[in-house]
């Protein structure tokens, strides 16, 4: 696979991230290094983390949302998927062969960031990343404090490439402008969800970014295993174990009667083509030329059919019908 550039750093990453919030949330550490092993054989070595992603915070969230204190993650490590990711690359050595992006979840003001950006630093066992996303806009703090705190770890060498995840054009666009102006670093790299049903970052952010030469890195092109047909509307019990079922806020995105139908078109196209479901729908989002797609893996499989989506090559006949699915 040809590497892509992350942003204007000189840095390189590659075409598929192996998105790692599955790790301690729903496989244990021994199968998460098994995945991270498989990904890197087959050229999958852009990694993507967050403080967020672990059991312990999986199920933190669960109690705090919906009340609900049942176990239902492998562990209840906190932070998981940055510790086992930290583990595996001191026990491989293999820091340099991978491009690592992690985000701050819990706020975006100076003093977080400084904060969190070294718990991150001392949990993946490096001394840098190579980029550092705002994992969701932060209301509460002017996007002018995040930038300066940003750039001064960029400036001691703790980040290499400054993202953002969740944001819209508009967004994007205030944040150059300041930087700017103020001779700050300019973001490099930015998140958002793409997929059949999520589409209004095309329009505006996507563009933008092509035109500024911000990497994309697109998350959820399943709908977080809406998209492999195992969830039905009205169904009363969602699958043990599943995506929805241990962060149940994803059935607030897509349970609809609209994103429903778009299922039933995509499993009779695969009936149609012989094409599995999640085939199809991962080798659309990546038809986009101007994203990189994080593909979440809980075993070989699901890594063997990023990989497999990524080669296809969507005819743009089938792509465009299933573009019109989308369509309002």
């Amino acid at each position: 696979m040809k590497l892509r550039p992350l942003g204007k750093t000189g840095r390189m990453m590659s075409p598929i991230g192996l998105g790692c919030a599955t790790f301690g949330r729903e496989i244990d550490e021994e199968t998460s290094w098994k995945v991270l092993d498989y990904a890197v054989e087959k050229g999958i070595t852009f990694l993507d983390t967050a403080e967020s992603y672990g059991g312990g915070n999986s199920q933190q969230y669960r109690i705090k949302e919906y009340g609900v204190e049942d176990r239902r993650e492998v562990t209840l490590e906190m932070n998981s998927s940055e510790n086992i990711i930290g583990r595996w690359m001191e026990a491989r050595g293999c820091r340099n062969e991978v491009t690592v992006c992690t985000k701050v979840s819990t706020g975006a003001s100076p003093e977080n960031i400084h904060k969190a950006l070294a718990a991150s630093l001392e949990r993946l066992r490096t001394d840098s990343v190579d980029a550092y996303k705002i994992h969701s806009p932060d209301p509460n703090v002017p996007i002018e404090e995040t930038l300066d705190a940003l750039n001064q770890e960029a400036d001691a060498g703790r980040i290499v490439a400054l993202g953002c995840s969740n944001f819209t054009a508009d967004m994007m666009r205030e944040s150059l402008e300041i930087s700017r102006k103020r001779g700050y670093r300019c973001f490099e790299i930015t998140q958002p969800p793409y997929n059949l049903a999520i589409r209004e970052y095309e329009r505006h952010l996507f563009p933008l970014c092509s035109r500024e030469q911000i990497a994309v890195t697109t998350y959820s092109p399943l709908g977080a295993g809406f998209f492999a047909g195992k969830y039905t509307a009205g169904m009363e019990k969602l699958p043990s174990g599943t995506r929805f079922d241990i962060v149940p806020g994803h059935g607030d995105i897509y349970f609809h009667d609209r994103f429903f139908k778009i299922v039933e078109k995509l499993r009779a196209k695969s009936e149609e083509t012989g094409i599995p479901m999640v085939r199809l729908a991962m080798a659309w989002a990546m038809s986009n030329p101007d994203v990189t797609v994080l593909a979440g893996a809980r075993k070989y499989d699901h890594i063997d059919n990023a990989v497999e989506s990524f080669r296809m090559n969507l005819d743009p006949e089938l792509k465009a019908e299933m573009s019109s699915w989308g369509e309002v």
